[in-house]
Parts: structure tokens; C-alpha cells; sequence
């Protein structure tokens, strides 16, 4: 089968044949419908992410995935079926895991398509239960992108920040998961709804997407302007999806009394804030964010087949796996402002 595969010790990706997988005991073949490229994956090959659990000197990427079950293991205990649709959640957990047993973060979940292989292949291993079922209505590129894209800011809004209707939200970077932080954060009530990009095109697709007002980062006047949007309030939530230093820093200063930065962009520079008796005299708050839990996968897929949350608009093209590279280079260079590319097998 094709696979587009990053050799961790070269350091270079390539779309190349491969054995297709046999599933062992409790887990699952899948043949996939759509994987989605994400800025992770393109960290992965850049160097900023490395595999912390890697088994073996390559890995087939992609952590977005959807497809149809193919073949079942041996020793399944959850009545799965062959030719059912599913999505796949973007990482696991250790087995013996007391911490993922009672369905909180712990350090030792593994990444699909970083830790272990991915779904930028035409079939992909998956444990049974990172399998997540997905109703007949519910496209599978659309499905393939809930895990990470929509799910990382659904779980920064709702389960880290825990927004509620009313208070007032900030989004620093209008890429594929700060697009998706607007959509949620207006499904959460959040008003007003402030977007931050320095590029037009994100800006007025921010509005599109159902931000009250999209502001250059750049502009003289930003801080002024957030004021007149909070009423002099100041934000009560500031998420950083950019992954950006400059833009954790222009977020904190307009945060108001308890507000709180939230960092969802993965970055490998330090944090920093300059700001100083202000930061502690209005009681600002910084959390750190990482992924989603399984719960939440499950709970937006209700969302979207039950017509909640929209994401068709969320899918910029697609593209043959043949020409996984083609897309990494699109979303490098930003080529088209994509939200979310979907590789095709």
C-alpha cells in the first residue's frame, strides 16, 4: 500500500510502498477515507515535534483520520463489525495507565502519526477503542478532521477555559484549529468574539466563521480597539493558536480582571510576559492546553450529525495521498489560507 512515511534518523519524508498492516489482538484494520494535514504533522518533519514513544526509525504520519472498518483482530470486546464508519481518535493511551483509566491527560499518550503510524496511508492499525463510530450522514473528511482540528479548541474552550455565554473571547491566529476556536467559542454563547490574524483572508473568513470583529495584530490602535469591543472590560479569555510569542504577549496585556490566556499553539520557544504589576493586580491567569480527551470526539460527533456544528466550510481540498508532499508544501507556505487540507487514498 502507499503510505507517506518521515524516516526519523534522515529526517526526510516520502510517500513510498509499504506491507499493508495485520491487526493483533484488539485492535483493528482500517481502510481509510480521509486524513487530514495539520501543522503538527508539518512540525514532525520540521524537527520542532519529536516521537516521544517511537518503536521503530519511521513513521507513517497523520493523526486526523476516518475510514471504514476492514479487518477485525482477534480478541475484540466491543462488538465492532467490519464495513462500519469510523473515526479515529488522535492518540492512546498506556494500557496500564491508572491516570488514562479515569479518562484524564497523562504524559504517557501516544500520538497517531508521531509515536506510532498514522493514517496517511491507504490502511491503518487502530486499537479498538480509539475507534469512535460515525453516523452514515456525517462525510468522512469532515469526520477525519474532528480529532485534533475541532477537537483541541472545543477542549480549550469548553473543558480548560470552561466558557460561558457572555464572557468575551480573544483568538490569536485564524489557521485550522484558531478557525474552529471561533465556531466553538460562538457555540459556547462567548460574545463578543474578537479574531486576531495578520493576514486579510483569515480575518474576513474569521468573520465568516462567526467572530464579531477581526483585527490586525499590526494596528496602532488594537489594544483601543478590544476596549471598545469589551466595553473597557478587557477579555475575559485570550487562546493563543498562533503558537507565537508576540501573540502570547499582545493577548495578555488586553486580558481584563481574572482573565485568563489560554495556549493552544504548539511552540518550542519559552513563554514570556512582560507585563508586570498589572498582570498580578487584575488577577490574570495563564493555562497551559494540550489535545482533547476521547469524550470529546464523541460529543462533536453528535454535534455535527445533529446539525449543531457545520464543517463543510472547514475543508479547503482535497488531494491524492500520491501527493501528500504537494500538500505540505501548501500548508507551509500558507497557499491559499487553507483551513484543512484532506488527503485521499
Amino acid at each position: 500500500m502507499l503510505a507517506g512515511r518521515f524516516h526519523l534518523a534522515a529526517k526526510k519524508f516520502v510517500v513510498e510502498e509499504v506491507p499493508i498492516p495485520v491487526p493483533g489482538p484488539g485492535e483493528v484494520l482500517i481502510e481509510v477515507r480521509a486524513a487530514g494535514v495539520c501543522l503538527s504533522d508539518l512540525h514532525l518533519i520540521d524537527g520542532t515535534l519529536s516521537p516521544l514513544f517511537a518503536t521503530s526509525d519511521a513513521v507513517t504520519i497523520g493523526h486526523e483520520v476516518s475510514g471504514v472498518i476492514h479487518t477485525l483482530g482477534p480478541g475484540l470486546r466491543r462488538g465492532l463489525t467490519t464495513g462500519a464508519r469510523v473515526a479515529l481518535e488522535a492518540g492512546q493511551s498506556c494500557e496500564q495507565c491508572a491516570d488514562c483509566a479515569r479518562r484524564r491527560p497523562c504524559a504517557q499518550v501516544r500520538t497517531r502519526g508521531i509515536d506510532y503510524d498514522g493514517g496517511w496511508a491507504q490502511y491503518a492499525i487502530a486499537r479498538e477503542d480509539t475507534v469512535v463510530p460515525i453516523p452514515d450522514d456525517l462525510p468522512f473528511d469532515q469526520a477525519s478532521i474532528i480529532p485534533d482540528a475541532v477537537s483541541t479548541p472545543y477542549a480549550a474552550i469548553v473543558s480548560t477555559a470552561g466558557v460561558r455565554p457572555a464572557q468575551s473571547v480573544g483568538v490569536w491566529g485564524v489557521g485550522g484549529v484558531g478557525a474552529h476556536s471561533v465556531r466553538v467559542a460562538r457555540l459556547a454563547g462567548a460574545a463578543p468574539i474578537i479574531a486576531v490574524d495578520p493576514l486579510p483572508g483569515a480575518r474576513k473568513r474569521a468573520v465568516a466563521f462567526g467572530a464579531d470583529l477581526a483585527l490586525d495584530p499590526a494596528a496602532d490602535d488594537f489594544a483601543e480597539q478590544v476596549l471598545e469591543a469589551t466595553a473597557g472590560r478587557g477579555l475575559d479569555y485570550a487562546f493563543d493558536c498562533a503558537g507565537a510569542p508576540i501573540a502570547r504577549e499582545q493577548a495578555a496585556a488586553v486580558l481584563g480582571q481574572q482573565g485568563a490566556l489560554v495556549l493552544v499553539g504548539i511552540t518550542p520557544h519559552p513563554l514570556t510576559i512582560s507585563e508586570g504589576l498589572q498582570f498580578n493586580y487584575l488577577k490574570k491567569q495563564v493555562f497551559g492546553h494540550y489535545g482533547s480527551l476521547p469524550e470529546h470526539i464523541y460529543e462533536l460527533v453528535r454535534l455535527a450529525s445533529n446539525g449543531r456544528l457545520d464543517l463543510a466550510p472547514s475543508i479547503t481540498d482535497h488531494i491524492p495521498l500520491a501527493d501528500a508532499t504537494d500538500a505540505i508544501h501548501r500548508l507551509e507556505n500558507k497557499t491559499g489560507d487553507p483551513i484543512r487540507l484532506i488527503l485521499v487514498p
